[in-house]
């Protein structure tokens, strides 16, 4: 599984390809292809981070557990 900073890494390099073809004119049904696809690379970039850091997040500060939990879901469906 590709780490946080590869995902990252990943979707720049998209939204850059993705910056030249809008730049170039390119045929709009491949920019939203690579769009697409863009977003589903912040998607598991999402769940990658989540998988990581969840736990240590909601242990920061163990009088709000609940609180912490609410944001930080409310952060995630926005």
């Amino acid at each position: 599984m590709k780490t946080r900073l590869q995902l990252v890494n990943n979707v720049i390099g998209q939204l850059s390809g993705i910056k030249k073809m809008m730049e170039c004119e390119e045929d709009c049904f491949k920019v939203l292809t690579q769009i697409k696809a863009a977003r589903s690379a912040l998607d598991s970039l999402t769940a990658k981070y989540l998988q990581d850091n969840f736990t240590d997040c909601v242990n920061k500060d163990t009088k709000n557990t609940e609180k912490i939990c609410k944001k930080f879901f409310e952060e995630i469906i926005k």
